[in-house]
């Protein structure tokens, strides 16, 4: 005969206060656990958004990434007349060669400088990356220093508004456009003409050829001949791998970092959920003799002291889990340890962090639960009915 459910959850309500207090120890611990899968979920989230699965990207041989990246005019010419490569409305093939830089500017937030990202970009660039559109003011005109910056760097970086000039290569460049890429890296990025930035960086290649595909399934052929060229030397990766790939080594980083933490903090969590759970048990000694001695088994017993702590991880990680929804709109900013440039991107809950966190939520509440279960199950009637 098992114990009703009922009994348990009714138990955990006499006891309000401590009840609140443990579950708000869980809670805390899985808010922690919560938020930093969120951060690395929402890192790689943006990266991989930054991409579309219609383009390849190609790289020089043994690069990590396109700031590493240098691509000869000739080879970045023969790179992109594929008859694999789709053919845009102007009639001309939909490609472009872009060089990528980084520059320092000073961020408001700090008064310190950090790296960002300017992009020498091509017509064909916009067309490639629908997901780029204008927020204010206009784009910069082909040949000329005009640039647009990014959201992200308009907001946070000091001297980056419309109508302002930022200095680097020697020359002043002036802001006419601020554009919005949505949830990708390309909002933390300066663009401008490569023809014009090029020169100013003292560069005569190339970082990287982008081109869009008549069809996804084509990449691999595509692949095949760029990189079958020994002329060429390079490498090609579809849009999205490759920027899933720089988010790798950030968000391993921040999954161990986070995890690490929350083994240690767990740790008092659990202690005080068995703290709790033994003096329940104690303080109904005469209710557990009665159990027993109306007929109820050593295993039911055990098995409602452990639907208790259950049920007191579950109401810890509900909470957790809640408090940290709240973080889905923060904007978060970091250097990207692949690029060593800004890169802003929110906090992202799914459905597997969800079900994880609760899930830990859970496992902490039977661990702690345990031994309490154990003492109270093997507790003997007749001893426990004296002693009540």
């Amino acid at each position: 005969m098992a114990v009703p459910l009922s009994y348990s959850w009714r138990n955990l309500k006499t006891r309000r206060l401590t009840t609140a207090l443990t579950a708000g120890g869980m809670g805390l611990v899985v808010f922690v656990f919560t938020a930093t899968l969120m951060l690395a979920e929402g890192l790689r989230q943006t990266l991989v958004s930054t991409g579309s699965p219609g383009n390849a990207i190609v790289l020089r041989k043994g690069s990590e990434t396109e700031v590493q990246s240098g691509i000869e005019r000739v080879a970045a010419s023969a790179m992109t007349t594929r008859p694999e490569i789709a053919v845009g409305g102007d009639g001309q093939s939909l490609a472009t060669r872009e060089s990528v830089v980084l520059i320092g500017l000073t961020k408001k937030s700090t008064g310190k400088a950090s790296n960002v990202v300017i992009r020498g970009t091509q017509p064909a660039s916009l067309a490639l990356r629908p997901q780029v559109r204008l927020l204010s003011g206009r784009l910069p005109q082909p040949g000329t220093p005009e640039i647009m910056v990014g959201k992200a760097v308009a907001k946070g970086f000091v001297g980056a508004q419309i109508g302002q000039h930022l200095r680097f290569g020697k020359r002043e460049w002036p802001i006419v456009g601020i554009f919005d890429a949505g949830a990708t890296g390309f909002t933390s990025e300066i663009w401008g003409d490569a023809n014009q930035l090029m020169p100013a960086f003292g560069r005569n290649a190339y970082s990287i050829v982008l081109v869009g595909l008549r069809e996804p399934g084509l990449f691999e052929a595509y692949k095949e001949a760029i990189e079958a060229d020994p002329r060429l030397q390079a490498e090609v990766w579809r849009e999205t791998r490759y920027y899933e790939k720089q988010s790798d080594m950030m968000r391993k980083f921040l999954t161990v970092l986070g995890v690490s933490l929350t083994l240690i903090f767990s740790l008092g969590a659990m202690i005080g959920a068995m703290i709790t759970m033994y003096s329940s048990v104690a303080g109904r000694v005469a209710e557990i003799g009665t159990l027993r001695a109306i007929g109820f088994t050593r295993g039911a017993i055990l098995t409602a002291f452990l639907l208790e702590s259950t049920l007191l991880g579950l109401l810890g990680g509900l909470a957790g889990v809640g408090l940290a929804a709240g973080l889905s709109f923060v904007t978060f900013s970091t250097t990207n340890f692949q690029t060593f440039s800004e890169l802003s991107f929110q906090f992202a809950l799914t459905s597997w962090i969800i079900g994880l966190s609760l899930g830990f939520s859970v496992f902490m509440g039977v661990v702690g639960g345990f031994l309490p279960a154990v003492r109270a199950a093997r507790m003997n009637i007749v001893e426990a009915l004296r002693e009540a």
